[in-house]
């Protein structure tokens, strides 16, 4: 039934505007531009009364559409009526212009006109007035807002607090508003202009209708006013008691703004939310009495508002004392949450732990919360963008919560639920990093970097200017902490990379490439061993976004060999450009040597078993070759970005887990892992 309704509907409205230009053009009979006229009233109402019990905007996008419509409409109606007058020796164009002119003149011609002409301005020069700016500003602010409410969708998608869906759905309702205000800021154009022309056709019934009555019935100029003066005035309500209705709504539409109700309950719940106002305004009104004011109406209305405000002050103290009652009843609390973990499957929803979290003070909650116009959030979606395209690999949202049990200025950072790593930062100070010892001359808080532990200082906000001057790199609270989120991602991207990740990156491969995945996993490749693989790259910072290259290279040796040390060896000789991408600059890689007695001391060492094999190397060699490699780098520490030590391809895999030990930060790369077009510079040489 619904659905037919609206199928009729929808072909109403197709015929009804075709009426609407067959209004301009055929003449109406007077009973027939009665029922329009009584029909315009009626969608007018309609109209306003939707405005008013809608809880936003969006509920009624249609709104700029029908304003057009419904002026449309008034002006064929108006067209028709001033026909219908000039061409009527007695000014009569129906019941409804009759009424509505001897209702508002009576006996007094001039002061009907007067009255018309006040409805007119005041509906042209306030209401329509008002409601166009008020859109041209929403429409501008509209558009101003939607990057950040963008951004902000993003956010909350990565932080994960809502799904895909839900951000589609924002993202479309964010697109709508911008769009509805747009066409409002338009729409409203056309009802200051149905204002102007009700007035031109005001004067054109008028003084036409004179000339008419005059020329042609030859009545006298009193006679002739008094007739057409009430046909003018009828007309010109007949218009505009439904205009003012539509600009009413229009102003209600584009002056909502964010609450969970409509109008009629947002007034009622905010415009009495505070006794005490209606207490002093009904006192200040019974003191107007001494002044003049009649005693009978004041004495009413201000016993009706101290009558309000008595009701009103009892019923918020009965509210706050079932607040406290419920506040100091801890035994129902206990008892409740012990029914709720009575039921066993409510104890596995604390099992779940979140990949990765940070806790913050309370001091540091400004830097999150974006009502108080922190970017943390921001900054975060960023990192996890550009990491996600230097690596390949999409971080998991990044949980926030703020923490009492922590100091005020310092976080906490969490990975699978154990804390790695925490930091004190001064929301209103600058970390500086003087350019050198000998030009440390500013005061401030000695620190330590977090990130990368190098000594630094909090300053206040008078002193950045000097110590920029002096060359000084300064760093705000929010990006020390997204620095540091970010180095400890980096360190631990390995234990991140799960096997649900892996079939993720394996359904988005299928997109471009469904047969490489239908042929290799899990048919050559098992998940679990290319989850491995990849885990082993993405612990030596070699990214894995070229996952064809990966699978090919598994698919070629996975059936001979099963040692996953060895798999990964063979992928990194095919990921060669990417290496060299990563750890070159300007097609120059700068590297340290291993000297091949040490080669042939670690290749006489490896002992394989059935799992694989391992590096049995005597204590005191180990010493010596640790000793030398950790001599060389320190050489080289402050005049490259990477510290890279180069091997042969048998020795890289065994070197890389007996320097890592000692020197958990050097690059270890084989020579087939590096380009031909790359230009190696060897800056020293480790040996015994």
């Amino acid at each position: 039934m619904i659905n037919r309704i609206k199928r009729l509907l929808s072909n109403t409205v197709a015929l009804f505007v075709v009426l609407i230009v067959f209004l301009i053009i055929v003449p109406l009979p007077t009973v027939i531009l009665d029922f329009m006229f009584i029909v315009q009233i009626g969608i007018s109402l309609i109209v306003l009364l939707t405005t008013l019990y809608i809880k936003e905007t969006l509920e009624f996008s249609i709104f700029p559409t029908l304003l057009l419509v419904l002026t449309i409409f008034r002006l064929g109606l108006n067209i028709s009526s001033t026909r219908a007058i000039l061409t009527n020796d007695s000014g009569y164009a129906g019941e409804m212009i009759k009424a509505f002119g001897n209702f508002v003149i009576g006996d007094e011609v001039v002061v009907g006109l007067i009255i018309f002409l006040i409805i007119v301005l005041v509906q042209m020069l306030v209401i329509t007035k008002g409601s166009e700016r008020v859109a041209e500003v929403s429409a501008r602010f509209t558009l101003d807002a939607m990057p950040g409410k963008q951004m902000a969708i993003d956010a909350d998608l990565s932080a994960g607090l809502i799904d895909e869906k839900e951000a589609r759905i924002r993202r479309a309702k964010i697109q709508r508003e911008a769009d509805f205000f747009g066409s409002m800021d338009g729409a409203s154009k056309f009802v200051k202009g149905d204002s102007i022309m009700s007035i031109v056709t005001t004067l054109i019934n008028l003084v036409g209708g004179i000339i008419i009555g005059m020329v042609v019935g030859g009545s006298d100029i009193g006679t002739v006013f008094d007739t057409y003066a009430r046909s003018t005035v009828g007309d010109g309500l007949m218009s505009q008691i439904p205009a003012l209705m539509v600009s009413v709504s229009s102003g209600l539409m584009v002056t909502r703004s964010a609450s969970e109700a409509n109008v009629n309950a947002d007034i009622g719940k905010q415009f009495l939310s505070q006794p005490r106002v209606l207490l002093i305004s009904g006192c200040v009104l019974l003191c107007t009495i001494v002044i003049g004011f009649p005693p009978v109406q004041v004495i009413i209305f201000s016993a009706i508002l101290i009558t309000m405000s008595v009701v009103l002050t009892r019923q918020q103290r009965r509210l706050q004392a079932q607040e406290m009652a419920e506040e100091l009843a801890p035994t129902e609390e206990i008892q409740s949450e012990a029914s709720f973990y009575r039921n066993i499957d409510n104890l596995y929803g604390l099992l779940n732990v979140e990949q990765i979290k940070i806790e913050f003070g309370y001091s540091l909650i400004p830097l999150v919360d974006e009502a108080s116009g922190g970017s943390f959030l921001d900054r975060v979606v960023m990192f996890r963008k550009q990491y996600a395209l230097d690596m390949g690999l999409v971080i998991p949202p990044v949980q926030l919560k703020d923490s009492g049990g922590i100091n005020p200025n310092q976080y906490v950072i969490y990975i699978k639920g154990e804390q790695v790593a925490t930091g004190d930062v001064l929301i209103d100070h600058y970390l500086a990093l003087a350019p050198s010892e000998e030009e440390d001359i500013i005061d401030g808080i000695e620190t330590i970097e977090p990130a990368f532990g190098i000594k630094a200082k909090w300053i206040s906000e008078d002193k950045k200017v000097k110590a920029e001057l002096i060359g000084y790199t300064l760093i705000d609270p929010t990006s020390v902490i997204i620095t540091h989120l970010s180095e400890i991602i980096k360190a631990h991207a390995h234990e991140l990379l799960n096997r649900q990740e892996v079939n993720n990156m394996l359904e988005n491969l299928k997109k471009s490439n469904e047969t490489i995945v239908k042929d290799i996993v899990p048919a050559i490749v098992p998940v679990s061993d290319l989850q491995k693989v990849m885990c082993k790259l993405l612990e030596e910072k070699v990214p894995i976004r070229d996952m064809e290259t990966i699978l090919e290279t598994l698919a070629d040796y996975a059936t001979k060999i099963k040692d996953i040390d060895m798999l990964t060896e063979y992928v990194r000789q095919a990921l060669k450009r990417t290496i060299s991408h990563k750890f070159s600059e300007a097609g120059q890689m700068k590297v340290v040597t291993l000297d091949a007695n040490i080669e042939n001391s670690i290749m006489q060492s490896v002992k394989k078993v059935d799992s694989g094999s391992y590096l049995a190397l005597d204590q005191q060699t180990i010493q010596k070759i640790i000793t030398s490699t950790t001599a060389e780098l320190d050489k080289i520490r402050d005049l490259v970005n990477d510290l890279i030590v180069i091997t042969s391809p048998v020795v890289r895999i065994y070197f890389k887990k007996l320097v890592d030990q000692f020197y958990p930060n050097v690059a270890v790369l084989s020579f087939s892992e590096v380009d031909n077009a790359v230009q190696i510079q060897a800056l020293g040489n480790i040996s015994i």
